[in-house]
C-alpha cells in the first residue's frame, strides 16, 4: 500500500546524497490547504533578538543599501544592511539618516545657505531645496527654495532673493499617515521635517503623499525598542573595523553583519569575540558560510545569526574563480538544520530571482532572505538611472568586482593585503523595477500563496513540517525546469502584478 514515504523525498534524504542543489534544481510537492493565503504569518527574526514583520533583507552592497533603502525596507517590516564600502563616519551617517525618520523614503533634497547661488542643476531634479543659516542640516531653518524660481545658469541669484519663508515644520518622528495628515490639516504643499533637537531631516511634499498612497498599504514597520527604524550595518574583519563598529553602534545600528565571502577564518572569529565582549547588547551576524563545519565555528564563537551563501549571487564569480562554494538550496538546508538547534536564525544570501526562490529558501530552514539584484534596480537603490539599448537601468556591481575593490571591498575577500587583485565579481546593470514600496508587498503576497500551497501557515509551521518530513521534495530534470516555466509561445508579456 502506497504511503507518504513513497511520494517525493524528505529534505533529510534528498540533501544527503552528496549533490549540490540550487533552488531551481528542487521543487516542493503541494500540501493540504485549510486556511486563506492572507492568514499566512511571515513574521520572523533577523537574528536572535531582532524581530521582523517580513523575511526580507537588503544586501550590504554599495549599489543596494544606503539610507533610502534602509528607510523603505524598515517601513515594510524588513531591514537593510548598510554597506561598509565607504569611510566609517560616512557609513554611520547613513545609519543615522535612516533612523532619524519614520517616513518610508529619503528625498535627499539639497540644503543651501542664503548666500549660495545655485543653478537649476544644483537642485538635482528636486522641486524644492531647504535653506538654513550655514547650508547644513544642523543650523537654523530659514526657508524653502523652489527650483522654478531659480535664475538662469548664466546669472544665478543668491537664494536669499527668492527663497520662501519656511512653513510650519512637521516632526521627524511622524510616520507616513501622521505626516500626510499634517500636510492636509495645515493646507500645505510641502513641509520640512525637523527633529526634536532642531536638526533639519528632510522635506515631505503632497506629491510624496500621492506617490506613497498609490502603493500597497504599508504594513507593520520594523522598529527597535527606541521606536526608531531597525537598521543593520556591515563591518569587516580588520583591526580598523573595530573603530567602524564603535561608530555604527553609536549611530544606533540594531545589528552588525560581519561581511566576508568566507566567514570561517581566524580573522572573523577574533572579530566576533571582540564585538561580543565589547558590545554584548548588539546582535552580531557572522558569515558567509555554506557548511555545518563553518557554522559550528561561528556559533561557538557567539554569533546571533548566520549569513549563508557563497558564489550564488548573480554578480558573484567566487565558484568560477576559486572553485569553492555550494549550491544554495543545499547550503541553506545544511546550515539551517544545524543552526536551529542553537537558536541561531539563518539568512539565505543570494540566488533570489523571483518569489518562488524565496518560498524555497524559507521552507528549507532560512528565517530571512538577503537580496541584491532583486532590489538593485529600484528607486531606493543608490545611483542614477541610465538608458541602455532602450531599457532604463541602474548599475549593479558585485563587491568582489575590481571596481568595488578599489573602494576597499577587497578586505571582504581577504585580498586587501595582496599585491595582485583578482576579481570575484562583475559590474553589470539591472532593469528599473520601480519602488520597493510597490513590488515587495506583491512579492510577499506571492510568498504567502506559496506557503498556502505547501500547507504552511507561517515560517515556523514550514520549518516544523520540514523537520517532521511532511514537506516533500523532488529533483527537477532540465526538461521539468523548462516545463515549469513559460514555454511554447511565439511571444508573451510577463507582468507579475
Amino acid at each position: 500500500m502506497a504511503s507518504l514515504a513513497d511520494d517525493g523525498f524528505s529534505a533529510a534524504r534528498l540533501f544527503s546524497q552528496g549533490v549540490s542543489y540550487t533552488y531551481d534544481d528542487v521543487i516542493f510537492l503541494p500540501g493540504f490547504i485549510d486556511f486563506p493565503a492572507d492568514a499566512v504569518d511571515l513574521s520572523t527574526r533577523l537574528s536572535r533578538r531582532v524581530p521582523l514583520s517580513i523575511p526580507c533583507v537588503a544586501s550590504p552592497m554599495d549599489t543596494v543599501s544606503e539610507a533610502a533603502m534602509a528607510a523603505a525596507m524598515a517601513s515594510l517590516g524588513g531591514v537593510a544592511v548598510v554597506h561598509s564600502n565607504t569611510e566609517p563616519r560616512a557609513q554611520a551617517s547613513i545609519v543615522r539618516a535612516a533612523k532619524s525618520r519614520r517616513l518610508p523614503f529619503v528625498s535627499s533634497v539639497p540644503i543651501f545657505s542664503p548666500a549660495s547661488a545655485p543653478t537649476l542643476n544644483d537642485f538635482a531634479g528636486h522641486d524644492y531645496a531647504l535653506v538654513t543659516e550655514q547650508g547644513d542640516s544642523l543650523s537654523k531653518l530659514l526657508g524653502v527654495a523652489v527650483a522654478a524660481d531659480a535664475a538662469s545658469p548664466e546669472a544665478p541669484a543668491p537664494v536669499s532673493e527668492y527663497m520662501r519663508p519656511a512653513p510650519r515644520s512637521a516632526s521627524a518622528s511622524f510616520d507616513f499617515e501622521q505626516a500626510a495628515a499634517f500636510l492636509a490639516d495645515e493646507g500645505l504643499d510641502y513641509a520640512p521635517l525637523v527633529s526634536e533637537e532642531g536638526e533639519v531631516i528632510d522635506l515631505i511634499t503632497s506629491k510624496d503623499v500621492e506617490r506613497i498612497r498609490s502603493y500597497p498599504k504599508l504594513g507593520k514597520p520594523s522598529l527597535g525598542a527606541d521606536g526608531k527604524f531597525v537598521v543593520a550595518a556591515s563591518i569587516g574583519t580588520r583591526e580598523d573595523d573595530k573603530l567602524r563598529l564603535e561608530q555604527l553602534i553609536q549611530a544606533g545600528a540594531n545589528a552588525i553583519v560581519i561581511d566576508s565571502s568566507q566567514g570561517n577564518s581566524t580573522y572573523q572569529l577574533d572579530m566576533i569575540k571582540y564585538a561580543k565582549k565589547t558590545f554584548p547588547e548588539v546582535d552580531l551576524i557572522g558569515g558567509n558560510v555554506v557548511t555545518i563545519g563553518q557554522a559550528q565555528n561561528l556559533i561557538a564563537a557567539g554569533v546571533d545569526g548566520l549569513r549563508v551563501g557563497m558564489g550564488s549571487g548573480s554578480i558573484c564569480t567566487t565558484q568560477e574563480v576559486c572553485a569553492v562554494g555550494r549550491g544554495q538550496a543545499t547550503a541553506v538546508y545544511k546550515v539551517a538544520s544545524y543552526a536551529k538547534d542553537h537558536n541561531v536564525p539563518v539568512i539565505a544570501d543570494g540566488g533570489i530571482s523571483y518569489s518562488g526562490h524565496i518560498v524555497k529558501a524559507l521552507s528549507l530552514g532560512a528565517s530571512t532572505v538577503m537580496m541584491g539584484s532583486f532590489l538593485a534596480g529600484s528607486h531606493e537603490a543608490p545611483g542614477a538611472y541610465e538608458y541602455k539599448d532602450g531599457h532604463r537601468v541602474k548599475k549593479y556591481r558585485g563587491m568582489g568586482s575590481l571596481e568595488a575593490m578599489t573602494k576597499g571591498s577587497d578586505a571582504r575577500y581577504l585580498g586587501d593585503t595582496l599585491k595582485l587583485k583578482v576579481a570575484q565579481g562583475v559590474v553589470g546593470a539591472v532593469a528599473d523595477k520601480g519602488s520597493v514600496l510597490r513590488f515587495i508587498p506583491y512579492t510577499m503576497q506571492a510568498v504567502k500563496q506559496g506557503f498556502q500551497d505547501l500547507g504552511a501557515s507561517s515560517l515556523q509551521s514550514a520549518h516544523d513540517l520540514l523537520r517532521a518530513e511532511t514537506l516533500r521534495l523532488e529533483v527537477r530534470t532540465g526538461a521539468a525546469q523548462v516545463e515549469g516555466g513559460i514555454h511554447g509561445l511565439v511571444s508573451y508579456e510577463k507582468k507579475s502584478f
